[in-house]
C-alpha cells in the first residue's frame, strides 16, 4: 500500500497501564495500516490488546493508569497523538466513529434515541434542532428502523435494534473511519447475520474504511479485506484475507484455525492452542508466544523475531517464516474452499 492510499497509519505504538501491582504492557510496538475504503480485522484472544489499541486511536483511554510510551498514529498524514483534545473531539464523530462492544450500555436510557443520534449530529454539521431531528429519522430510517421511533427510549428496544440505532449514531457525520468493536457479540446468530449484512452494505454507500475488532474468524472471512492477528500487544501476522485463511505462516494464527470445527472433515476433534495468554504485566523474553508454540527452539526464547514479508502485504513474526526455514518448517494451512 502506498503512502498515498494510507487513511489510517499506525507506527511502533506502545501502550501501558500503571497499576498497584506493576506496569501492564498492553501494546508493544505495534504496527498497522488501513486503507481507503478498507475493512480491516483485529483477531486475537480477550486480552491481546485489540481495544487499548483502538480506544487509543480514538484518544479515549483514560489517563491515569494508561501511558502511551511511544509511537505515532497518521490519519490523513496527522499525527492524532499530538492533536489537543478540543482538536479531537471535533475528529471523533465526525472523521472517526466508534461502534462500541455492548449495545445495551452504549445508549444514555434517560435519552430518546433521536436526541442521542441529534447530539452528534449539531455538533458537527452545525445544523438547527429541527433541522438535526429530520436527519435522525432518515438515520433510522437508512438501518432500517421506522422514523416514527425516533422519540423510543433504549428500553424499548431489542438488542439488534439497540444495535442499529448505534450503528446510526456512529454513521450520522458520514466519518471516513468506522471501528467496530465486536459490534455482535451480544447478538444471536441471525441478529448478527442482519447487522453484518447492515454493515457492509452502509459501508459500501458511504465508502467508509473500518476496523472490525472480533474473535470470531467466521466474521473476517464474511467482511474484512485484510486481517492483523494480534498477540500479547503485538502484531504477529497481517496479510489479505486469502493470505491468512488460505496461507497462514504463523503458529498462532494456524492454532486459531485448527480450534475451529471443520465441516469438510471427518475428525470430530477440536485441537486448541496449549496454556494461556501470557500475563501482559509479565511477559516472556524473545518471542511472545514461544511458551504456547510447538515449533519453537531456543532462539525463540531469547530474541524477538522481526517481521519478515513471505510475500507482498504479507508479514509474519516468527523465526520459522524467514524464507531459509519456510521450506523445512512449512506453515501453511490448507483450508476448504
Amino acid at each position: 500500500m502506498s503512502q498515498q492510499d494510507k487513511l489510517l497509519e499506525i507506527k511502533n505504538l506502545t501502550v501501558h497501564y500503571s497499576t498497584v501491582d506493576g506496569t501492564v504492557r498492553a501494546v508493544e510496538n505495534l504496527n498497522l495500516s488501513v486503507g481507503a475504503g478498507q475493512t480491516l480485522g483485529l483477531v486475537g484472544e480477550t486480552g491481546a490488546g485489540k481495544t487499548t489499541t483502538v480506544k487509543t486511536i480514538m484518544r479515549i483511554l483514560p489517563v491515569p493508569p494508561s501511558i502511551i510510551k511511544n509511537g505515532e498514529i497518521f490519519f490523513k498524514g496527522e499525527d492524532l497523538l499530538k492533536k489537543t483534545q478540543k482538536e479531537m473531539r471535533s475528529i471523533r464523530g465526525e472523521k472517526i466513529s466508534m461502534i462500541f462492544q455492548d449495545p445495551m450500555t452504549s445508549l444514555n436510557p434517560v435519552l430518546t434515541v433521536g436526541e442521542q443520534i441529534m447530539e452528534a449530529i449539531q455538533l458537527h454539521r452545525k445544523v438547527n434542532k429541527h433541522k438535526a431531528f429530520e436527519l435522525a429519522g432518515d438515520m433510522l430510517e437508512t438501518v432500517g428502523i421506522k422514523r416514527d421511533r425516533v422519540n423510543d427510549y433504549p428500553h424499548q428496544f431489542s438488542g439488534g435494534m439497540k444495535q442499529r440505532v448505534v450503528i446510526a449514531m456512529a454513521l450520522a457525520c458520514n466519518p471516513q473511519l468506522l471501528i467496530a468493536d465486536e459490534p455482535t457479540t451480544a447478538l444471536d446468530v441471525t441478529i448478527q447475520a442482519q447487522v453484518l449484512e447492515l454493515m457492509k452494505r452502509l459501508k459500501r454507500q458511504y465508502n467508509t474504511s473500518m476496523i472490525m475488532i472480533t474473535h470470531d474468524l467466521g466474521i473476517v472471512a464474511e467482511i474484512c479485506d485484510y486481517v492483523a492477528i494480534i498477540y500479547a500487544g503485538q502484531v504477529v501476522e497481517y496479510g489479505t484475507r486469502e493470505d491468512i485463511f488460505l496461507h497462514a505462516r504463523h503458529p498462532y494464527t494456524k492454532g486459531l484455525f485448527t480450534c475451529i470445527p471443520d465441516l469438510y472433515s471427518d475428525n470430530n476433534e477440536l485441537i486448541p492452542i496449549r496454556g494461556l495468554m501470557p500475563d501482559p504485566s509479565n511477559l516472556p523474553s524473545g518471542c511472545k508466544f514461544h511458551t504456547r508454540c510447538d515449533y519453537k527452539c531456543e532462539k525463540c526464547e531469547k530474541e524477538e523475531p522481526p517481521a519478515v514479508e513471505v510475500s507482498s502485504g504479507h508479514s509474519v513474526k516468527c523465526f520459522f517464516a524467514l524464507p531459509q526455514n519456510v521450506a523445512s518448517k512449512e506453515m501453511s494451512i490448507e483450508m476448504p474452499v
